[in-house]
């Protein structure tokens, strides 16, 4: 069954075009942000005398208002802005994941327990409560990460259960049961890797997800503190030179719109290609 989900994806990533040029835009957006250092400009350095030059051979992407190089900035941001949508994500699929499996297989009070508890926290305003805590805790790449990951398992979750509460129904899991293997070995044994297409469809969305809560705490000024930088608060620094300076909003928003835009196309084909069923309309 999971080698034909595999094949399955194969076969998307052939017919949808879209799903393939996601990869090749993440793939780029990813090797240049590890490749950052490689730039002859230091995405620091103040430059009084060259501030908001227009994209030029020398400065591909231009000057910021202090005279930094803005594709320098752009790709140290893009290693902040990715790297918090990586590693939170890391967080929520883990969180979900072992609050769903245990929801799913124990079902009972214990299922009813931890989704009341699901829906109290769906309930809060998620946001709100990321602007409150990241007022009041250290402020730093860490904390956002760590704020954005517990904040937003719960979808992942209330996906995980209901995929749990049927994987534990067949014959292979039963049989476990009857032999005697402890509930912590089925669930991690026969479970988990059965319902692994189903976490990387959610983890593909919560990455999106992340970069754009990311994006708008930076945007805010509560995120990513200066002289670093990130795409959302290079956005930030943009409002004011709007007229003057374009370019300091599109190439930041750009990379926005293109790495949201190309793991919500990535989920798609994940979803097609693991749920053969969502292809019949």
């Amino acid at each position: 069954m999971n080698s034909m989900r595999w094949r399955n994806l194969r076969t998307q990533f052939r017919q949808q075009k879209l799903g393939l040029a996601a990869v090749i835009i993440l793939g780029i957006f990813v090797l240049a942000s590890l490749f950052a250092f490689l730039s002859p400009h230091d995405p620091n350095e103040i430059v009084v005398m060259e501030r908001l030059q227009q994209p030029s051979a020398d400065h591909w992407f231009g000057t910021d208002d202090y005279g930094r190089d803005y594709l320098a900035r752009a790709l140290y941001g893009g290693r902040v802005s990715l790297a918090v949508g990586f590693l939170s994500m890391a967080i929520a699929v883990i969180m979900g994941t072992l609050v769903g499996t245990v929801s799913g297989y124990f079902g009972g009070w214990v299922d009813n327990t931890l989704m009341r508890i699901v829906d109290v926290l769906m309930s809060i305003p998620s946001f709100f409560l990321m602007l409150i805590l990241n007022a009041y805790l250290k402020p730093g790449i860490g904390t956002i990460i760590v704020i954005i990951g517990v904040l937003s398992w719960m979808n992942i979750a209330r996906i995980v259960r209901a995929e749990a509460m049927s994987v534990k129904q067949r014959e292979y899991v039963l049989y476990a049961r009857v032999s005697g293997q402890k509930p912590g070995r089925i669930i991690m044994k026969h479970i988990i890797p059965n319902i692994i297409p189903t976490i990387i469809v959610a983890a593909t969305i919560n990455i999106a997800s992340a970069i754009l809560m990311e994006s708008s705490l930076s945007f805010l000024g509560l995120g990513v503190k200066q002289p670093n930088s990130s795409w959302g608060s290079m956005l930030n620094d943009a409002q004011g030179f709007i007229s003057e300076a374009p370019y300091m909003a599109i190439f930041p928003g750009l990379f926005i719109l293109l790495t949201v835009l190309s793991f919500n196309f990535l989920g798609d084909v994940f979803r097609v290609a693991f749920e053969p069923k969502a292809n019949k309309r």
